[in-house]
């Protein structure tokens, strides 16, 4: 995206939060309660998978993904129901203390390879999601506040598959030769 799109871009949100009103659709708050559902999931999920870590540099990398993606997507959706006149949803999943070190024996956690592989899971399930909600949304805002959290997910899980390439964490797959 060159730096005239992101000014264009800009100034039609603006325009839009100026003169138009409209609350959200159906579909756009289907969307951003499937969003604030399982993002609360995945935050409950990424703390725990931080505690099981061993490499600092991945327990890095969940941190940011909690402070950086998760949990402003999911304060964000929220806004923009608020804003709307619709309720949030409540959710009853823990929220779990992050530790630098646990002392988890090796049989009872997870190893790290598992934990990248988890959350190189969770993460493309999420930009899917993302990417449609991004497709169903009318108001620019929203489709904004998607394009925004799907790129900065997309950021990151560049970063978590260098570091998978670095570690000797991605499973290795035999070319089709046929």
């Amino acid at each position: 995206m060159t730096i005239m799109d992101k000014v264009e871009a800009a100034a039609r949100t603006s325009v839009q939060a100026i003169l138009d009103k409209e609350p959200i659709s159906y579909l756009e708050a289907s969307s951003l309660y499937s969003i604030i559902a399982s993002g609360r999931h995945n935050l409950c999920v990424l703390e725990v998978l931080y505690n099981h870590a061993q490499d600092p540099e991945l327990k890095n990398l969940i941190k940011d993904a909690i402070d950086n993606i998760v949990v402003p997507a999911i304060d964000h959706c929220e806004v923009l129901l608020e804003q709307s006149g619709a309720q949030t949803p409540h959710f009853r999943f823990s929220e779990h203390q992050l530790h630098q070190d646990l002392d988890i024996p090796s049989d009872a956690r997870l190893t790290d390879y598992e934990i990248s592989a988890n959350i190189a899971i969770m993460a493309r399930a999420s930009q899917v999601s993302l990417l449609a909600a991004l497709h169903e949304s009318y108001q620019l805002e929203v489709g904004g506040m998607y394009r925004k959290f799907l790129d900065a997910g997309l950021d990151w899980n560049y970063r978590l598959s260098q570091l998978m390439i670095h570690r000797g964490w991605l499973p290795h797959l035999a070319k089709i030769t046929h």
